[in-house]
């Protein structure tokens, strides 16, 4: 008894393993097998990417938040929140967070490896001849980090950036996926398996297709007159069909058979599959687990210009919105100390999504003039222009006037109405 129930203590007390995948029952196991063979399921991060849609999709979140610059804000006296410049946080954020890692590739692995294995882990590394300032952000390989969410440690050994040990939970940046209980995350593949296989199977049987000119499959038969065949005549007969379906792999079209044998069609064409509908069906599915537009995946069956533009809106804020906030949330929980969060915070540039649509950026700048959100200086500094004399003034647009001031121009002096009086 005291050995079983050490055993079960251990047990119990291990660390998560990240990525936790789900138990597969053995009917569904079983439902995964087919007549002429056994459906594959994607398993790894490889093995995903390898599906142009998956590719895209990863490509597009990762490459979308590394684009955004990542400012350190710090509140100044009078409300406002400025860049801090002199702080070496803020470069190792905007610039280069680790030795290794330029600040976009830093974050587009870090976007990967939460898409892909669920959890992202970023170590802060303190300096020990400056205290209280950082002197690296390490992103963890992957499969380097067990997370214990029981008593909230991380055991960490990664000897590809040389750390190693036992981390509490404030000295790791714990970047999770969707997650079931709020501290495990679980990668798109988690759920997404299925739907990646079946578009998986499909390029596979793209390729068996094309790569012989369209494998044909059928029955190879003897003469049906006689009555049974004997352990000879089905060793020949089996020999017969391997040399047939040789020949018709290598590329021939017109082929003889060897004395009475009969080759009886079973292949299915592409149309009698709706191959091409699966493969549409497959883009479809797997943008939709990543939450990212099928026109972002170059799939544009019914796209126009304000169903384009829709999309777009859709992607900024219902999947690119909640992943910039969640980055920006864990950076502040653990690299701020908690009477000082007031003080501080962390924010993407969204303003840099209009970099390359230029005229909704014009259009942007100018309705932020207008309202009084933004001076014309404050603008031309962001464009690295030289600014101009009194571009400093707040403008408001005067399009606008109360109704009653309105009248009172437009009333004459006999108490009449002019004609451009309401």
């Amino acid at each position: 008894m005291g050995i079983l129930s050490s055993i079960r203590s251990r047990l119990s007390s291990s660390p998560r393993r990240e990525e936790a995948r789900p138990a597969v029952s053995a009917s569904a196991a079983q439902s995964t097998v087919r007549t002429g063979g056994t459906v594959p399921l994607v398993g790894s991060s490889w093995q995903a990417l390898q599906i142009a849609t998956v590719y895209r999709c990863v490509q597009v979140l990762g490459g979308s938040v590394a684009a955004l610059p990542l400012k350190y804000l710090k509140r100044a006296s009078s409300g406002v929140y400025r860049e801090d410049d002199g702080s070496r946080l803020s470069r190792l954020l905007a610039v280069e967070p680790d030795t290794a890692y330029n600040a976009f590739d830093f974050w587009d692995q870090a976007v990967r490896q939460i898409l892909l294995r669920g959890n992202a882990y970023i170590i802060p590394v303190w300096s020990l001849v400056n205290l209280g300032e950082i002197e690296k952000l390490v992103l963890c390989s992957p499969g380097s980090v067990a997370y214990d969410s029981t008593s909230g440690t991380y055991t960490v050994s990664d000897i590809d950036n040389g750390i190693g040990g036992v981390f509490g939970e404030r000295d790791v940046i714990h970047l999770k996926n969707l997650s079931l209980d709020g501290k495990n995350g679980l990668s798109v593949l988690s759920f997404a398996r299925m739907t990646m296989s079946i578009a998986g199977s499909g390029d596979s049987e793209t390729l068996n297709r094309f790569a012989n000119g369209g494998n044909v499959r059928g029955l190879l038969t003897n003469d049906t007159s006689v009555r049974g065949f004997g352990e000879y005549r089905d060793d020949e007969l089996k020999a017969s069909a391997q040399k047939l379906d040789e020949r018709f792999r290598a590329g021939e079209r017109i082929v003889n058979l060897p004395g009475q044998a009969q080759f009886q069609q079973l292949s299915l064409s592409s149309v009698d599959m709706e191959f091409l509908s699966t493969r549409k069906f497959s883009v479809r599915e797997i943008c939709r687990f990543f939450g990212v537009p099928p026109s972002y995946v170059f799939d544009d069956g019914a796209t126009n210009y304000k169903s384009a533009e829709l999309a777009n809106v859709d992607f900024l804020s219902q999947t690119l919105n909640p992943l910039l906030t969640k980055i920006e949330k864990e950076l502040l929980r653990k690299l701020v100390a908690p009477h000082r969060y007031h003080r501080f915070k962390f924010e993407f540039d969204r303003r840099a999504l209009y970099a390359t649509d230029l005229s909704g950026r014009a259009d942007y700048q100018t309705k932020t003039i207008a309202s009084g959100v933004y001076t014309i200086n404050d603008w031309r500094r962001y464009e690295n222009k030289p600014e101009v004399p009194e571009g400093d003034r707040v403008l408001v647009s005067a399009n606008l006037k109360p109704l009653d001031a309105l009248v009172r121009e437009g009333a004459g002096s006999d108490g009449d109405l002019t004609d451009n009086a309401v």
